[in-house]
């Protein structure tokens, strides 16, 4: 079991190196080409907060490991919410934009909704198997889309999210060559340890996904809120966590479903609850309770709950 966990954490490793690799050197070459700081911005480095889940879940996939695909969805999605803005809150309130009241998390309800009804056909059709099928995949590929455009033009006249460090440009190709194989590499390395520790442990691979994959895969936002926090700079460590799960069940579901349909066997109707509850008192919390903020008291209602489901999941495993 020890070999498994430490190939585990090197391939995490690999994953989330690669993800910084092959983004500073794709940003690098897109600036080479005179794309705008937006336009990077809002594609390369979006994209490489995401590469993480993304390359795990498609790997899983693939593999037929699809309880790990779906199971880090959700589980990323959860840890996000209950846990990073829980901890985030306590070190200092986040403030929330209206757009991010009114229409992203609004966009996450309704996609997480949409995910609910696509996954359960059991439940809703009365089918053999629950099935998130390559229909379903381009579906969730078009909203994806329709969010970017959405994103795209209301960032119109705002500020960079940032400079981009500038490369040569034969090291910036390295970059994406060296970066893009680290992560393959690295997601191949995670998600057959992640089902063999799953199998020495004998508990189902979807536990595992919800809790030690989803939790290893959202590092990068972890990172970036708290920094964000810390920096003073709370709208964009909430923003960060809502892009993220937009982009998780958009994007990441989307793609992997899009090449191998996802058979999903051990998440269960709670998993789907706290799935689509984090997201609620969230919206709640913005909406509702004073100024927009989601304030110290908050956070630890949040963070309290991630610890019970947590608990929950270990008791039932």
């Amino acid at each position: 079991m020890i070999p498994n966990i430490l190939l585990l954490i090197l391939g995490l490793l690999l994953v989330v190196g690669g993800a910084n690799f092959l983004t500073d050197g794709a940003a690098s070459i897109a600036k080479r080409f005179r794309l705008s700081d937006l336009v990077i911005g809002l594609t390369v480095l979006a994209f490489g907060t995401s590469a993480p889940e993304l390359t795990v879940s498609l790997m899983a996939a693939l593999k037929g490991s699809t309880d790990i695909a779906i199971g880090n969805v959700i589980g990323s999605n959860i840890f996000n919410i209950l846990a990073i803005v829980g901890v985030t809150a306590l070190i200092i309130p986040l403030a929330m934009s209206n757009s991010t009241i009114r229409i992203e998390i609004p966009l996450t309800i309704l996609s997480s909704a949409v995910l609910f009804f696509m996954a359960n056909d059991r439940l809703f059709d009365m089918a053999g198997e629950n099935v998130i099928t390559r229909t379903e995949g381009f579906v969730l590929l078009a909203f994806f889309l329709i969010f970017l455009f959405y994103t795209f033009n209301m960032s119109k006249g705002e500020e960079s999210p940032g400079q981009v460090r500038l490369f040569g440009l034969p090291l910036s190709i390295i970059m994406v060559i060296g970066g893009l194989a680290a992560l393959v590499f690295g997601g191949d390395l995670f998600v057959d340890n992640a089902a063999m520790l799953a199998a020495r442990m004998g508990i189902s691979e979807s536990v595992v996904a919800i809790t030690i994959v989803a939790g290893g895969t959202s590092l990068p936002e972890l990172v970036t809120s708290v920094v964000a926090a810390i920096k003073k700079r709370p709208g964009m460590a909430i923003g960060n966590i809502v892009g993220s799960n937009l982009f998780n069940i958009l994007l990441i579901l989307g793609v992997s479903a899009s090449i191998s349909p996802i058979r999903i066997q051990g998440i269960t109707v709670v998993d789907y609850g706290i799935f689509i509850l984090a997201t609620i008192l969230l919206y709640i919390f913005g909406l509702f309770f004073g100024d927009k903020t989601i304030k110290r008291f908050e956070g630890s209602i949040l963070l309290s709950l991630f610890v019970c489901y947590t608990v929950y999941l270990v008791m039932t495993a």
